[in-house]
């Protein structure tokens, strides 16, 4: 472009790249520390599938706009961004920033190139005084700020400060804050949780992650997801279930309740249409009350590295452009395919050279011959593409709908958060436990009904501590029966040994009564089946429950049960994931036909 200027700078930071990455390349958070406007971004779709992004911004008495160029990165290497404006003092805004590992002290080296060009008079008197000089002593900063925080010499990120909230506000979130930590969730974390709200960053709020917090706050999952629960009930959180594009991952439906959530979305992002499952892209996700802190709307930065990080290489190809770009990717699962809808390609990368690829003959990447340290693109359409290497690892942090729903925690604080009557939604894998007492009749027609209810009573207390400790919950229960649900396969057979461990103490503590004939308390001997599969969530009886052959087939290995045991589906038994926890344990293999089922089923029984 006419008039184009450009200047670089180069710093040596003390920490390797894959810890400074992800503060430089996230734009967002960066923009915001920087004190740069947040601006509004329009969608426009084109006919061949792409996108054309479209943004302006107020900077002090002037209107900005400008049309977003594909930013192009790859991960921990660099990322480049170019902003084309028709309103303002610019023409162009490009940067560029390059990261590579020192290794002469073990640490990194970035460089930055800032490029601009006027647009009229005000954008030429703007790049002939200070704005390289600006720019480059703003960017010097944060980057130094990044390298502290990286290297533990800093509490955040990057110098913020946050809107200071007035008497009012302070004197009732510490009135909130003694309401959590009087429950059984505030586990201590309700001040630390508050000031966080108060104080982080605006892009740390739009969508609070509880597994996010728990890993920064080095407590169990459990914790910080009891937490965030019990805050929304107090009035310091908002719950929002999203619904996130499997593309970008990005949200682009949501609901306050799981009655109003949609069956499905748009994403204009990626111009697709998608469908919602409690296990890939529902997600709670929380954010503060406006009472406690209100959130601007506007975007600091629509398209960087950090907003979809799962995206490792993002690169922009004009018509039959072929491109070779610096960069190198771990090993691990991979989907390549472009941002329009399309073709994609899935593969396992074993690690060095990136392997070659097509998709319907159009796009190929890191395609011999080239050096191990480059990706190469070529783009053999009439139209520009953007082609994406993306790990197929779902969002680290996600808490799916299926997770929570199937949390004690959950159930008790919002037994009301149901789905609409007649609505179902597809759960991909979820593990279901039945137990039922051995000779429960007799042990009435022995003890009476009255102590009977109450040993019963308190057994449903022994069991519904277990599971939540377990990270489970108790969907409901049938008489002597109960019905429990986990997110993870391994917390449903953690938490049936334990019961059967377990439930010989508590007999020995609940047995002083004395029967109608003089003697002491019959032991309660736990019947257990355990299964695991896909099912649907519905609404039954104003609670979410379950419904489907998973259901089904767990339900009748607790019947296979001769009580004391634990009868395990040949799914759980072969999964590879609960392989450490079986191992060395006394495994029978068994086969019966089971009521409702055409042939015979293989299971296992266990003992401990």
């Amino acid at each position: 472009m006419r008039g184009l200027k450009a200047r670089t700078w180069q710093w040596s930071f003390k920490n390797a790249p894959a810890a400074i990455w992800p503060l430089l390349a996230d734009t967002a958070r960066f923009n915001e520390a920087a004190a740069l406007p947040r601006h509004e971004i329009t969608e426009i779709p084109r006919s061949d599938g792409s996108v054309d992004y479209f943004g302006q911004a107020k900077m002090g008495p002037l209107l900005l706009k400008w049309q977003e160029r594909p930013v192009n990165w790859v991960s921990d290497q660099f990322f480049e961004h170019i902003r084309d404006f028709s309103s303002g003092p610019l023409g162009q805004l490009g940067a560029r920033f390059e990261l590579s590992p020192d290794p002469a002290t073990g640490g990194a080296i970035g460089r930055y190139t800032l490029s601009a060009a006027p647009r009229n008079w005000l954008g030429r008197l703007l790049l002939a005084t200070r704005f390289f000089a600006a720019s480059g002593a703003t960017f010097a900063r944060l980057a130094g700020e990044a390298d502290a925080f990286a290297g533990g010499a800093r509490a955040t990120p990057f110098t913020y400060s946050a809107p200071r909230p007035g008497p009012e506000t302070e004197a009732k979130v510490a009135r909130l804050v003694d309401e959590i930590e009087a429950t059984p969730n505030g586990h201590g974390l309700a001040r630390r949780l508050a000031d966080h709200l108060l104080t982080a960053q605006e892009v740390d709020l739009w969508h609070i992650r509880p597994r996010a917090l728990a890993r920064q706050w080095d407590v169990p999952e459990r914790l910080a997801i009891e937490l965030c629960l019990q805050a929304v009930k107090a009035g310091l959180l908002e719950l929002r279930w999203d619904l996130l594009c499997p593309r970008c991952r990005v949200a682009k439906a949501w609901s306050g309740g799981l009655d109003r959530l949609p069956t499905g979305a748009h994403c204009g992002s990626c111009n697709i249409d998608y469908d919602r499952d409690f296990s890939k892209n529902v997600e709670a996700s929380f954010r503060p009350a406006a009472a406690v802190r209100a959130l601007e709307s506007g975007e600091y930065c629509l398209w960087g590295p950090m907003s979809v990080p799962h995206v490792r290489a993002q690169i922009h190809l004009a018509p039959g452009e072929r491109r070779r770009v610096p960069g190198r990717l771990a090993p691990g699962p991979y989907r390549l395919r472009t941002l329009a809808p399309g073709p994609t390609c899935d593969i396992d990368h074993a690690g060095g050279r990136f392997p070659a690829w097509t998709m319907d003959g159009e796009v190929i990447a890191a395609g011999d011959p080239g050096p191990d340290d480059s990706l190469d693109f070529e783009n053999r359409t009439p139209r520009a593409v953007i082609a994406i290497i993306e790990s197929r690892h779902w969002v680290e942090d996600c808490l799916t709908a299926d997770r929570l729903t199937a949390l004690q925690a959950f159930r008790d604080l919002f037994a009301d958060d149901v789905l609409r009557p007649g609505d179902e939604v597809t759960v991909g894998r979820i593990a279901l436990l039945f137990s039922d007492l051995k000779a429960s009749t007799a042990l009435y027609e022995k003890i009476g009904d009255a102590r009977a209810y109450h040993l019963v009573r308190d057994h449903f207390a022994f069991m519904a501590e277990i599971i939540r400790r377990r990270d489970g919950a108790i969907v409901k229960t049938i008489g002597d029966a109960v019905m429990a649900a986990f997110a993870r396969p391994e917390d449903g057979l953690l938490a049936a040994l334990d019961i059967q461990r377990d439930i010989g103490g508590w007999n020995a503590r609940h047995g002083s009564d004395t029967d109608r004939d003089g003697g002491g308390t019959p032991s309660v001997i736990v019947k257990l089946g355990l299964h695991q599969g896909p099912t649907i969530a519905v609404t039954l009886n104003d609670r979410l429950d379950y419904f489907g052959s998973t259901v089904n087939m767990a339900a009748r290995l607790q019947g296979q049960s001769d009580g004391g045991e634990i009868v395990l589906s040949r799914e759980m038994v072969e999964d590879p994931v609960l392989a450490p926890h079986l191992a060395g344990l006394d495994l029978r293999p068994d086969r019966a036909v089971l009521k409702g089922f055409d042939h015979a089923t293989d299971f296992y029984r266990l003992r401990v």
